[in-house]
């Protein structure tokens, strides 16, 4: 016994055929089939919604690099965490164009099979009437005094009336019709697919292709449409200095108007440009819904502030005139600003520079420590505080810096020196202790202006109108079959003149030709749709057919 179940212990276990592993093939099919899925674009364009959520929320360096620098300060140990995840270039992220592409691959693997079957199906013909049409969701059954042909006759052409496609089956003395509508609901569910993929690419191509720059433009100066130029600018791997458009431009006068609750209600700048150098000058009112455009380049007014004009007179009398540098707004309702002007070598040969820090403010109120506020966005009372250093700047050293600030470095190595300090008004001056004189001249006003150029931007508003008019049909749209089935009825009716009724009678008056009615079976199917009676709904559109089949001579115009 011990030996027979030491057998069955010890016996090998059975062994089934080999498992053959899935050949390259089949798994890139499986996964192209996975990837083109209804269902994995719509997980695509969710988590392409979710990634650019990060790009909303944090500043992102291709708009504006100071606010990227600002979170650095602010939060000195996640800001580095989060750009090695590059939420600073969100929209250029390897992870942010993968997520984009795969939409763009799956999306073109959906509607192309889907296109293809659909135009297969409008090329074939109504199906042929079911066997049992009382059994669809919406049937009838009427009778008509005339032949099937005839019935068959004029519900064809009501039904033509009605935009449906027709096809007539005859079956002995039996008339089938099949009619269809609809198909637009198809056409536009594949138009706006179809459209989303061309707005995907005219985005990505305007990104690839287009530029923009940024630049802070004084009253009575201008620039050309070139990158050294600009403050901040962002151009494509498709765009170079050679694809630049043409185009020089000069802010002649900048203005704005207020509402009594000192609300801004407009914004003027009145420019001057030319689309080549040297070429003939027009001028155009730019506004902030107004913008210039120009050869495929569009220009935006996008700000304004002030910028204070200083004269600077050292002690061997040389002077510079008409310094001004552009200070940036704190406070939007009283455009309080700060900035910083930095000036050369002072004359002598000595290496010293000055540099004046300070905050302008349109309409000054003077309050206790002899604290500058601004009451009124509108250019009253200007006046500006100032904080004079003097040492070295660090502009020699080859490290970038923030032009409307001063390196704070600088300061507390000791390079820069405080030398001075005041609040001035216009005409005002402060003496160094060295004799030099800095006098506050007014002010100038500046624009924000902004140029881009976006070869994908019709490419995006014809594929987003579209998309609108491809949503609305698939949602107005519905498809509906309708089948009919004309037969003779098996019951013969005696009419007068009908010989069987003469010779019932004995009346041969009543002799005539013997005839039978018509039965017409109507059955209805629509899809998505909700079956109801309402107006617009499948139900009452089937009564009202029904109801005109039911007429004599009603397909007759």
């Amino acid at each position: 016994m011990t030996e027979t179940v030491q057998r069955l212990s010890t016996a090998p276990e059975p062994v089934g055929p080999p498992r053959r592993s899935a050949s390259p093939l089949v798994v890139v099919r499986r996964w192209w089939r996975v990837l083109t899925s209804m269902r994995t674009a719509l997980v695509l364009l969710f988590l392409l919604a979710v990634a650019a959520v990060p790009g909303s929320l944090l500043p992102q360096r291709s708009l504006n690099q100071g606010k990227v620098s600002a979170y650095y300060a602010e939060h000195p140990d996640l800001a580095p965490v989060l750009d090695r995840l590059s939420m600073f270039d969100v929209f250029s992220s390897p992870w942010f164009a993968a997520i984009y592409l795969l939409l763009f691959v799956s999306l073109i693997g959906c509607v192309v099979p889907r296109t293809r079957m659909h135009y297969r199906a409008m090329r074939q013909p109504p199906p042929p009437v079911p066997s049992r049409l009382d059994r669809l969701p919406q049937s009838a059954s009427l009778d008509r005094d005339e032949s099937p042909a005839a019935v068959a006759d004029d519900a064809a052409a009501i039904l033509r009336r009605g935009h449906w496609r027709v096809v007539r089956r005859d079956v002995g003395e039996t008339v089938e019709l099949s009619a269809e509508k609809g198909y637009l609901r198809e056409i536009g569910n594949l138009a706006f697919h179809a459209a989303l993929v061309a707005l995907l690419f005219g985005l990505a191509f305007g990104k690839l292709s287009g530029y923009e720059g940024q630049i802070l433009v004084e009253e009575g100066a201008g620039f050309c449409n070139t990158f050294q130029q600009y403050d901040t600018y962002r151009n494509g791997p498709f765009a170079d200095a050679g694809s630049l458009t043409p185009l020089c431009a000069d802010l002649d006068r900048f203005s704005v108007e207020y509402e009594e609750n000192l609300t801004p209600s407009r914004f003027l700048a009145d420019l001057t440009y030319t689309r080549e150098l040297g070429g003939p000058a027009s001028a155009y009112p730019l506004e902030v819904n107004s913008p210039l455009r120009t050869d495929g380049i569009r220009l935006y007014l996008t700000g304004h502030g002030f910028s204070p004009r200083f004269t600077i007179t050292y002690p061997d009398g040389s002077a510079f005139t008409d310094i001004s540098a552009p200070f940036l707004p704190e406070d939007q309702s009283t455009l309080a600003s700060s900035g910083a002007i930095k000036l050369p070598d002072r004359p002598g040969g000595d290496g010293t520079q000055l540099a004046i820090e300070g905050f302008f403010v349109p309409t000054a109120a003077e309050f206790g420590d002899n604290q500058l506020v601004s009451v009124d966005p509108r250019p009253q009372n200007p006046a500006v505080a100032i904080v004079v250093y003097e040492g070295s700047i660090g502009l020699d050293s080859g490290a970038a810096q923030n032009v409307f600030a001063l390196d704070q470095r600088q300061i507390d190595r000791g390079a820069l020196e405080r030398v001075g300090a005041g609040n001035l008004l216009v005409g005002q001056s402060l003496e160094l202790p060295d004799g030099t004189e800095i006098r506050f001249e007014g002010y100038k006003q500046w624009a924000a202006l902004q140029l881009s150029h976006d070869p994908g931007q019709l490419t995006v508003l014809v594929a987003s109108v579209v998309m609108l008019l491809g949503l609305l049909c698939s949602l107005v749209v519905r498809r509906r079959r309708v089948w009919l089935r004309c037969r003779v009825s098996d019951d013969v009716v005696s009419r007068p003149g009908d010989p069987a009724a003469g010779a019932a009678t004995g009346d041969p008056a009543a002799d005539g030709d013997a005839s039978s009615r018509t039965v017409v079976d109507v059955g209805g199917l629509a899809r998505a749709d909700s079956g109801g009676q309402g107006p617009g709904s499948f139900g009452s559109e089937f009564a009202a057919l029904v109801q005109q089949f039911s007429e004599k001579d009603a397909g007759k115009d």
